[in-house]
């Protein structure tokens, strides 16, 4: 197994376990956001676009990005069942 074989398995593992070491490998818009969801405990995409200041577009791809390492959980509003509500799981 060379260097870059065991680099790329420890990359792997933080993936799968999630958390901050996983974030820090995401670009800067997944990061602002899971900052932004950190201090919010629940927010929507729409509250995400205006807190972060980003397009709904980069929020939307931040989101994804995020829930694919499994940093953050999404359930339906029981306000409005169109929306989706973001928690983080990292601590």
């Amino acid at each position: 197994m060379s260097a870059s074989d065991t680099q790329s398995a420890d990359t792997d593992s933080e993936y799968e376990n999630g958390g901050w070491e996983a974030v820090r490998e995401l670009p800067p818009s997944a990061k602002l956001v899971a900052k932004v969801l950190e201090y919010n405990e629940t927010l929507t995409q729409s509250q995400l676009a205006e807190e972060t200041l980003l397009p709904p577009r980069t929020v939307r791809y931040a989101l994804s990005r995020l829930e694919d390492i499994g940093v953050i959980e999404s359930r339906f509003s029981f306000a409005d069942a169109r929306k989706r509500i973001y928690t983080l799981q990292v601590e």
